[in-house]
């Protein structure tokens, strides 16, 4: 297959910072769509990956999956796309399209495994895909993702993940207008939950650690906050909330949380992987009908809907945009929370 070589930066090793390097990108195919990358958001996911946080990551790798840019090349057989256009391409570049999942728009939960945008294993090329931090990405357009023309398009690119990460609960567990909803943990997800929540119409609360992030929460669309620490506040809010979508990156105790659902309600873990400690106390779900569940992104379909609603009432992400260059201190500031919300790569950086 034929390719061609473009700037990336990326990572050659766990303990090494991310430096620039030459990456090869297939030449379209007649589904494909050839996209110069415009702006890539920064994920956690990101930073995990680079490090090898995760214990799967193969060198060199090339994060990035919030991704907006414009169409420069497509294939013969495109009929949704032509060039200038402005797309996104999130976390998801490919999956097999027969499972079950894939049939009902469930990309996400592909039953023989997605192709992750980056870190996937590419199909085309052998190896492992690439992600966003690089100069273009040539993707199925099936994949690719129509972005409104009256949005901030640097904005735009944390929806990608930070935003349908915390729409897909909220739409599958039906938030709409009076719905009672908590979110846990106000960073790159969180300030995204309240977003879009307030946006369905929903009563939204933040659950902080500490008062500090009290006006900044109320400025982003919070009718409420609750300090988690105090526990008379928690016992005010016992029995309330219909959904809570918990952000949190990190081992914590959800035990607190479950005890302020509403019956029959559910909070959703969208921020952290693995084992919970303390263990769940299956009391008060068996005696309120309480469910702990968790959610990941979501399906292309459910993208594009996530998009068009955020057109429509015009939320995009609170960004800090950098450079290419300063990705290895922002990666910094991220284990420090010391960013307000979302770091946003400006792309043009990567030509200089």
């Amino acid at each position: 297959m034929n390719t061609t070589t473009v700037k990336a930066f990326g990572a050659s090793a766990a303990d090494a910072d991310l430096a620039q390097m030459n990456i090869a990108r297939r030449e379209p195919t007649p589904k494909d769509v050839e996209i110069e990358i415009l702006y890539c958001g920064v994920c956690h996911s990101d930073l995990h990956t680079a490090r090898n946080d995760w214990g799967f990551s193969v060198y060199p790798t090339v994060p990035g999956h919030e991704i907006v840019g414009k169409v420069t090349r497509v294939g013969s057989d495109v009929t949704r796309y032509k060039a200038g256009d402005t797309v996104a391409v999130g976390c998801l570049v490919d999956s097999c399209r027969t499972c079950s999942s894939c049939e009902h728009d469930l990309e996400q939960y592909c039953l023989t495994g997605f192709t992750g945008t980056y870190g996937g294993t590419d199909k085309h090329l052998g190896g492992k895909t690439y992600g966003g931090y690089a100069e273009k990405i040539v993707v199925d357009e099936h994949f690719v993702l129509q972005v409104p023309d009256n949005l901030d398009l640097a904005a735009v690119a944390p929806l990608l993940c930070a935003g349908i990460t915390t729409w897909s609960p909220l739409k599958h567990w039906n938030v709409g207008e009076g719905s009672k909803v908590g979110v846990v943990g106000l960073g790159g997800l969180g300030h995204m939950a309240i977003k879009l929540a307030k946006g369905l119409g929903a009563d939204v609360t933040l659950f902080s650690r500490t008062p500090d992030k009290t006006q900044d929460a109320k400025d982003l669309g919070a009718d409420h906050v609750v300090i988690s620490t105090d526990e008379d506040q928690m016992e005010a809010v016992k029995g309330n909330f219909d959904l809570i979508i918990d952000t949190v990156p990190y081992i914590h105790n959800i035990n607190p949380y479950v005890a302020t659902l509403s019956i029959s309600g559910t909070i959703v873990l969208v921020g952290y992987l693995g084992d919970l400690n303390p263990m769940l106390n299956t009391i008060p779900m068996i005696m309120g009908r309480k469910s702990v569940a968790g959610s990941l992104i979501g399906g292309i379909a459910e993208t594009q809907k996530m998009l068009n609603f955020c057109g429509e009432h015009n939320i995009v992400s609170e960004i800090e945009m950098i450079k290419m260059q300063d990705i290895n201190d922002a990666y910094e500031r991220m284990l420090k929370s010391d960013v307000r919300y979302r770091f946003v790569i400006d792309m043009a950086s990567l030509k200089n």
